[in-house]
């Protein structure tokens, strides 16, 4: 069967690129949050409820493909750690692996002739079960030191986070897509 969609490859430069912006803003946007947070006097709570770290890295994975988010996922908490100490050491694994099924997802997702938000919500519902599973896997094959309630708990804190990437991610990436097509 033939169709008309072209595939067009995203460079490797232009992956690199892609990556290095999103791990930035995967480092800086949840500080934000973070300073707001401290401000009214709630801590990092923002963070974990509007989920700053994953809206970069959904991004570059629809923007550059499933490589570079995939990359920048797996990097970004690394970095973030690195130079902020946030996500602390016993959620870096975590975070790390659900970035990355994130930014691989939403890579696959890239040239799909599909409605924006139901993009963001097929990565946000594969990313969620796939770190559900890994962190059941990490607590009850491997008796890591969290309660497995996490699993949910997380996604219920998470709930405005979720609404917020539905309705940002699409419009920032018609946008981006929109600005291509006018250098063109």
């Amino acid at each position: 069967m033939k169709t008309d969609v072209k595939i067009r490859k995203t460079s490797l430069k232009t992956q690199f690129v892609a990556s290095f912006i999103a791990i930035v803003c995967s480092v800086a946007l949840p500080q934000i949050f973070h300073i707001f947070g401290k401000g009214l006097g709630i801590g990092t709570s923002l963070g974990e409820i509007f989920l700053p770290i994953q809206i970069p890295i959904i991004i570059v994975g629809l923007i550059a493909g499933p490589v570079a988010g995939a990359v920048s996922g797996i990097v970004a908490p690394f970095v973030s750690t690195l130079l902020t100490g946030m996500p602390l050491p016993l959620m870096l694994p975590i975070i790390a692996f659900e970035l990355c099924a994130y930014g691989a997802v939403a890579g696959y997702l890239k040239d799909k002739q599909i409605n924006g938000i139901l993009k963001v919500l097929a990565v946000q519902l594969s990313g969620r079960v796939l770190r559900g599973a890994f962190i059941a896997v990490l607590v009850f094959a491997f008796d890591y030191g969290l309660d497995p309630k996490i699993i949910y708990t997380s996604s219920i804190t998470g709930a405005p986070g979720i609404v917020l990437q539905l309705v940002l991610i699409p419009v920032i990436i018609s946008a981006i897509k929109k600005a291509e097509k006018n250098e063109m």
